[in-house]
């Protein structure tokens, strides 16, 4: 019987290889010099997220309750105050993942 033997890389797979090298080097550069943040950092970030968003609705709501009451016009200031509440609290939050966009959040 004859022993096969492997065949030779041709240089377009040699080339594929030492790029795949470099690649997986630079990644472990890169993880090495801006580490991935700890699991307090991601659940205060959460947080911070969080009342970001829920804070200017329940002033909209507070709002537009009182607004409702004074002019006694059912929910009409209540339903449209919590809208822009919720539209602001998302663009806070969408700025506050902008600005901190190092780290964990790179867009993309």
């Amino acid at each position: 019987m004859s022993e096969r033997r492997p065949e030779e890389p041709t240089q377009q797979q040699r080339d594929k290889m030492a790029e795949a090298a470099r690649s997986t080097a630079e990644r472990v550069r890169q993880g090495e010099s801006s580490p991935e943040p700890s699991l307090g950092a991601r659940l205060g970030q959460i947080g911070v997220l969080g009342w970001a968003i829920v804070l200017p609705i329940l002033l909209g709501l507070i709002v537009g309750r009182w607004l409702d009451r004074w002019l006694a016009t059912g929910v009409m200031f209540s339903a449209a105050l919590i809208m822009l509440g919720a539209a602001a609290g998302f663009w806070s939050a969408w700025r506050w993942m902008h600005r901190h966009n190092g780290g964990w959040y790179n867009g993309g």
